[in-house]
């Protein structure tokens, strides 16, 4: 029935509800389209369980713009005080001539920094069949130097490799219950000749994607140490009720237990009922992080993915394999972490 006309300097009137009740996208502020048949921003579908397909949903929400769901602005960041300058140098002391030996061992890929002092610690590294007692041992090179009794090989040039980690292995060397790791997998998977490689980071037993592993451990330790800010990204499946602005308050941190885990830009992808996919971008990376925070916030997580770490992105990487970073890039790369940061 047609209403009647609108009187002049009458406040307009709402328009009634058609009925109509599409999926709704909170990042974009429209209506979602579930078509379907859409490839992905971040590649194919294949592997994917329960007919799943990841898709990009629409621009981010501004900060400082309320959202077409009413959602109020991103509360304004509280400045933190400046970190404290660095120790001059006492310039009496004499110029230090050679590394650290723990330093040495991680960039010739024995093993991480943190692993060769245990090693150090336990005896297993001799100069001229002197043990090292002191990981601040500062040595020019490697020379004369033997770790279980082998003689340590002059470092490699570095080299990044890429592997799609799938669920179900465990990132570490070897498992005292028996359970495969990403070595098993990797045996077949990397070039042939390849050395000892090292993760950089970890992923959990039951989180897939993205894994980056390097044969030189002080770039490794640059790539984790949260102080160069190497952002990793995540995408969640999850099961609950939350809005896009509980999300957005994560961008100011959290402290869950005790534990304080720092700014985190999370957005919601898309919703079919009360399951959502959810990304995240953090530069921390602490021990189960993004599945602490979902769940703290009352999420069931059923599917964890990450799908890239500082520029480097998983694409179309079949899962189980490995891919190969150009050294043109790394070098790019290894340029912008910028000199001296994390040392």
């Amino acid at each position: 029935m047609a209403r009647p006309p609108q009187k002049p300097g009458e406040p307009r009137r709402p328009r009634a509800a058609t009925g109509s009740k599409r999926p709704f996208n909170s990042r974009s502020g429209k209506p979602e389209d579930r078509s379907g048949g859409e490839k992905g921003r971040y590649g194919n579908d294949k592997g994917r369980s329960g007919g799943d397909k990841i898709r990009s949903c629409g621009d981010k929400i501004r900060p400082g713009k309320d959202d077409a769901r009413g959602n109020a602005p991103r509360k304004p960041r509280t400045a933190r005080p400046a970190a404290a300058p660095p120790t001059p140098r006492d310039p009496s002391l004499p110029e230090r001539e050679g590394e650290r030996i723990a330093k040495l061992l991680a960039r010739a890929g024995v093993a991480s920094r943190r692993e060769a002092e245990r090693m150090i610690a336990e005896g297993r590294v001799k100069l001229d069949d002197e043990p090292i007692t002191a990981p601040s041992t500062v040595l020019k090179d490697l020379r004369g130097v033997t770790v279980d009794g082998k003689p340590v090989k002059a470092p490699e040039e570095t080299r990044l490799f890429v592997f799609h980690k799938p669920a179900g292995l465990l990132t570490a060397e070897r498992d005292p219950a028996g359970r495969p790791t990403i070595y098993n997998a990797l045996r077949n998977a990397l070039p042939a000749g390849t050395g000892r490689v090292m993760p950089i980071g970890r992923l959990d037993l039951n989180t897939e994607g993205l894994l980056l592993l390097t044969n030189d451990g002080e770039f490794k330790r640059q790539l984790e140490l949260p102080a160069n800010g190497v952002p990793r990204t995540y995408r969640a499946r999850a099961f609950g009720d939350i809005t896009q602005a509980q999300l957005e308050d994560l961008i100011d941190g959290i402290e869950i237990d005790g534990i304080h885990y720092g700014k985190i830009d999370a957005n919601m992808e898309r919703r079919t009922g009360r399951n959502q996919w959810i990304e995240m971008t953090l530069t921390e990376g602490k021990n189960r992080e993004v599945r602490r925070v979902l769940e703290h916030l009352g999420l069931k997580v059923s599917r964890l993915l990450r799908i890239s770490y500082g520029p480097f992105v998983l694409g179309d990487l079949p899962k189980g394999t490995v891919g190969e970073v150009s050294q043109r890039d790394l070098d790019n790369f290894r340029r912008s972490l910028g000199k001296g940061k994390g040392e």
